[in-house]
C-alpha cells in the first residue's frame, strides 16, 4: 500500500542539525495520520506521499519549514520566587503570552542566583534540520482516526 491521504504511517526517524549532530531519533516507531492533519512536518509529509513499506526519505529543512526561527522575545528572565522551590534547568511551565493571549510552554534554560531564564522557543528553533525516515508500516485509517485527526492505538494516541 502506498502512502496517501488518510493513511496511517508508521516510521522510524532520525533528525540531524547542519553539522550532522544527531538531535532526536525514535526508540520505538511512531505513527501519524497522513494527509494534512499537521501531525508531522509538512515537507516530511510531502516527501513521504506515495512511498511504501521499506522506503526511506531524507528531507533537509530550513528553520521556517521545520521548528521556526529563534524568537528572542520568547526568552524571559523571571524572579526565582515565582517558581516552585525545586525549580531546575529543563523543567517546563505553561504561561499565557501577554501579547497574543496564546498558551506558551516555557523551558527553564538557566538559573542564576535569584533569576530564572525561561525560553518558549522550540529547542530546535533556528536550526536547519535533516530528517531521515524509514517507513515500517502503512494502513488505511479508520473512521474514528479520520474524525479525530490523529492515530489511535499502538504507537499513536490513546484515550
Amino acid at each position: 500500500m502506498q502512502i496517501a491521504k488518510n493513511s496511517v504511517v508508521t516510521l522510524h526517524y532520525q533528525m540531524y542539525d547542519a553539522e550532522n549532530n544527531l538531535l532526536d531519533q525514535t526508540e520505538e516507531p511512531i505513527a501519524y495520520l497522513h494527509g494534512g492533519y499537521d501531525n508531522i512536518l509538512p515537507l516530511v509529509e510531502e516527501a513521504l506521499h506515495g512511498k511504501g513499506i521499506g522506503d526511506s526519505v531524507e528531507v533537509t529543512m530550513q528553520p521556517d519549514d521545520a521548528f521556526g526561527e529563534f524568537d528572542p522575545d520568547l526568552v524571559r528572565e523571571e524572579e526565582k520566587d515565582v517558581f516552585p522551590s525545586d525549580v531546575e534547568v529543563g523543567m517546563m511551565f505553561e504561561a499565557d503570552d501577554p501579547v497574543s493571549g496564546d498558551l506558551l510552554v516555557f523551558r527553564v534554560t538557566e538559573i542564576d542566583g535569584n533569576k530564572v531564564v525561561v525560553d518558549a522557543n522550540h529547542p530546535f528553533a533556528g536550526m536547519t534540520i535533516r530528517f531521515v525516515a524509514k517507513v515500517t508500516e502503512v494502513r488505511s485509517a479508520n473512521d474514528e482516526e479520520i474524525a479525530h485527526g490523529h492515530v489511535h492505538g499502538a504507537h499513536g494516541h490513546h484515550h
